[in-house]
């Protein structure tokens, strides 16, 4: 419930901006403008780390909205889920400073879909964050990308995911749902 009155808000003027521009590309940058406030503030008087994820979910529901996923989405009964993130920082937001979600999909693999966030003040970034999601059907089982694209069609232009971001996926993925995962320190 952090962040709920804020994903509302996006999700609003995000369905206002679809219904005047149209869709959006799926490899065009989605912009939010957001204010660092006093619930997003630790001890340190600077925006908390954790917070930065939260917030960026706002990008992506953005994005959701306006390349009309989110209709896809919910007509067909699925979601998606972060199955992988890493955000990186660089300077930190203060109280009230405004800054810029920026979001835009780096591309798809067989089993998900990654994104990029960062946040912008004045044109520089401040934090960056790389998402792997899964899309999933509330039936069971994972959305195949032919599923996805039969409904909302194969957009042109969608980038190839570099070779990077699958060394990250790999590296940074925990054994399936199905295998055992016990916690051993060594």
């Amino acid at each position: 419930m952090n962040v709920i009155w804020r994903t509302l808000l996006v999700m609003w003027r995000a369905r206002r901006r679809l219904r005047r521009e149209g869709r959006c590309a799926p490899a065009d940058v989605g912009r939010v403008r957001a204010t660092t406030l006093p619930t997003d503030i630790d001890v340190l008087r600077h925006m908390n780390n954790g917070r930065y994820l939260s917030l960026f979910d706002l990008g992506r529901w953005d994005l959701l909205v306006r390349t009309g996923m989110a209709d896809a989405m919910k007509r067909n009964d699925w979601y998606a889920v972060v199955s992988a993130e890493t955000v990186t920082f660089r300077k930190s937001l203060q109280l009230w400073q405004r800054f810029d979600i920026e979001s835009r999909l780096l591309g798809h693999d067989d089993k998900a879909i990654y994104l990029e966030h960062r946040a912008v003040v004045d044109g520089e970034i401040y934090a960056k964050a790389i998402i792997r999601a899964r899309m999933l059907k509330r039936s069971g089982g994972t959305l195949s990308h032919q599923e996805l694209f039969a409904a909302v069609g194969r957009p042109e232009g969608l980038p190839d995911v570099e070779a990077w971001v699958h060394e990250w996926a790999t590296a940074s993925a925990l054994p399936s749902t199905r295998a055992v995962a016990l916690s051993v320190w060594e």
